[in-house]
């Protein structure tokens, strides 16, 4: 596949932009969860003012009264035509592309298209909170596979966990997390053709959760799972959402494999009524216009990493970080700090920092915390030197 070079040049750098003043008199649940004395680095959202072809187009459709209902297939074509330049995936059929609320919305229509009440859907832990939320809430049951020690897929447990899902002539579903939630791990074409093998000996039907896809690290390749051989009847949700920082412009894209498309033909029509018009406009521009604005994001992410790689090893040295791949948030190791389950509770009560507690991903989460890196190089530094004088 061709891949357009990363190239984060022409457009400041988005994180550098807005002040911490600033940023407190958004009304977003990131800024309205914590008192004004707590640094909020725990719910993705990112402290960046949004790019200019988006905030043109959601304005001009205002000014124009386009507030009414979504229509067409501007938004897929838009995605088609990102997923072909970006990640050089030429398979991305629009006409095999629905439009949902959401990605997560879209997952459990997804997951009630080829699994039953009371059918096991597969995640892989540590795993991002809401896969158990949802499905449990739709009348399926969580089997886990956890993830290995190197935070990548262990197919030997895989296979295993499969195996004890359809055992008894069950449905089942692999809600696939990728680019991974919490980890930042990029699934590799091997390891996903591997899960896609393992998919079709069981019947297990693979959702794939792809949200965080355009958020790669410089040199990490993001490889959609419908691009790898054996996946045609996967379904997979992508949105411009975390990449653009879109989750309150409500839209994203529901996507079969060629084998799939019977599958995505019976979604209730109700479902495409649940989208905002106007984030489908915003979604359509972000992919179409935002690319620039989107690299200079990733390159401040890049730099995020490092720079908080490097406070820790000043400030935190029994803190294991494994630089991520992809996404916009570090998942940190904290077991060695004696902190016990729940490090967060520990950095919010005496450090002010709010972190996103890792019990709450599943299995191997206890003593973890996950830390957002969308914001300034000050706001990660600041909250580094608090969770050490937490300690203290």
């Amino acid at each position: 596949m061709n891949r357009i070079p990363y190239d984060p040049s022409g457009e400041p750098n988005p994180l550098r932009v807005l002040s911490l003043d600033l940023l407190r008199r958004r009304t977003s649940v990131k800024w309205r969860a914590h008192p004004a004395d707590v640094l909020p680095l725990w719910v993705a959202e990112m402290d960046v003012p949004l790019a200019a072809p988006v905030v043109r187009a959601v304005t001009d459709a205002l000014a124009l009264g386009d507030t009414g209902y979504p229509a067409g297939t501007g938004y897929a074509e838009a995605l088609a035509g990102f997923a072909e330049k970006r990640w050089g995936w030429d398979g991305l059929a629009v006409r095999r592309t629905a439009i949902v609320p959401d990605v997560m919305l879209g997952v459990v229509e997804m997951l009630k298209l080829v699994t039953g009440p009371g059918d096991p859907v597969i995640v892989n832990p540590p795993v991002y909170p809401p896969f158990y939320q949802f499905v449990e809430h739709m009348d399926r049951r969580v089997l886990e596979a956890p993830l290995g020690p190197d935070l990548r897929i262990d197919l030997g447990v895989l296979e295993g966990t499969f195996r004890r899902a359809v055992a008894g002539g069950h449905r089942a579903a692999h809600l696939l997390c990728s680019p991974h939630n919490p980890t930042g791990t990029v699934h590799t074409a091997e390891e996903l053709s591997a899960v896609s093998a393992l998919a079709r000996r069981y019947g297990v039907r693979v959702v794939a959760d792809e949200i965080h896809a355009p958020l790669t690290a410089a040199g990490a390749d993001f490889v959609p799972y419908l691009s790898v051989p054996g996946a045609e009847e996967g379904l997979s949700l992508m949105s411009a959402s975390k990449g653009w920082n879109l989750a309150g412009l409500k839209a994203a894209l529901a996507i079969a494999g060629p084998a799939a498309a019977a599958d995505l033909a019976r979604l209730p029509e109700e479902v495409g009524h649940g989208p905002s018009h106007v984030g489908v406009i915003a979604h359509t521009a972000a992919l179409t216009d935002g690319t620039a604005w989107l690299d200079a994001l990733r390159g401040g992410l890049d730099d995020n990493r490092r720079l908080l790689a490097d406070l820790l090893a000043e400030h935190l040295p029994a803190v294991t970080c494994r630089p991520g791949e992809a996404t916009c948030l570090a998942w940190l190791d904290c077991r060695a700090l004696g902190l016990g389950d729940d490090p967060a509770e520990v950095f919010l009560e005496r450090g002010r920092v709010a972190l996103s507690p890792g019990t709450a991903f599943g299995t191997g989460g206890a003593g973890h915390v996950r830390l957002n890196l969308a914001a300034s190089p000050e706001v990660i530094t600041e909250a580094v030197r608090r969770m050490a004088a937490a300690l203290g």
